[in-house]
């Protein structure tokens, strides 16, 4: 893309007067930076992915106040996490992180364990048994 044909739409960047780096080419075809304020269709796609994390968020947040999730869940949707991805920061398997989403075994770990899961979601082990219930 040319550098005078980069776009410059409203965007989530634009809120907060920020500008994306973006490639582009110069007058003489070589290839330069170039900022923008946004892109009409990149901005439409990370308002739907960021609505949709919202949604997960939500869902998350009831299933653990109806006792059907650990707030494990809760934390790792927060954080933008999956299962592979918080396994690898607690360093369990994933099917013992798994077992943690359970209401009933989470209720049975010891502070060790739930040492690790607060630390990688920067909470106290206080905050993670408790701030969604409030």
């Amino acid at each position: 893309m040319e550098k005078n044909n980069v776009p410059q739409d409203q965007s989530n960047l634009t809120k907060n007067n920020v500008k994306e780096l973006l490639y582009a080419t110069d007058e003489n075809g070589n290839y330069t930076t170039t900022l923008s304020t946004g892109w009409e269709p990149k901005t439409i796609a990370l308002s739907n992915s960021i609505d949709e994390i919202n949604e997960r968020i939500s869902d998350a947040k009831q299933q653990v106040l109806n006792g059907e999730a650990s707030p494990i869940v809760y934390f790792m949707e927060v954080n933008k996490m999956d299962l592979t991805i918080l396994s690898s920061y607690v360093g369990f398997w994933k099917w013992r992180v798994k077992r943690h989403f359970k209401p009933s075994v989470f209720a049975k770990l010891n502070d060790k364990i739930l040492k690790k899961y607060a630390d990688t979601f920067e909470v106290s082990i206080d905050e993670l048994k408790n701030s969604i219930t409030e």
